[in-house]
């Protein structure tokens, strides 16, 4: 499995980022019908709803972190995240990519539908 970064941001908009911490576990989940970004990937934490967005944009994707619009289609509809960094201009998030070869037959399957 390749492991990728991504940059949570928006969160000021939502509950802000004191709760964020180092190991939380994040739900992604597509947002095609966003009418601002049509890759749109929302951020949320069981319990509060969404909390921020993966960004998409150069302004404020992280150094080498992935955007959401390079992310988009690696992803199912719903995606798991681990939170790493915490820092004040965004919060950075490690994601498992598997690659084809590493999928089960039951999940090609699927892929094919």
């Amino acid at each position: 499995m390749k492991k990728v970064f991504i940059t949570l941001t928006g969160t000021k908009y939502y509950f802000g980022d004191d709760f964020l911490e180092k190991g939380m576990k994040i739900r992604l989940e597509k947002e095609p019908d966003n009418e601002y970004d049509k890759e749109a990937i929302k951020v949320i934490y069981e319990g509060l709803g969404k909390v921020g967005y993966v960004a998409n944009s150069s302004y404020t994707v992280i150094g080498e972190a992935m955007s959401a619009g390079r992310l988009y289609d690696k992803i199912e509809d719903i995606a798991y995240a681990k939170v790493v960094l915490v820092t004040q201009r965004g919060t950075i998030c490690k994601k498992s990519l598997k690659n084809e070869a590493e999928k089960k037959p039951e999940e090609k399957n699927k892929d094919n539908i």
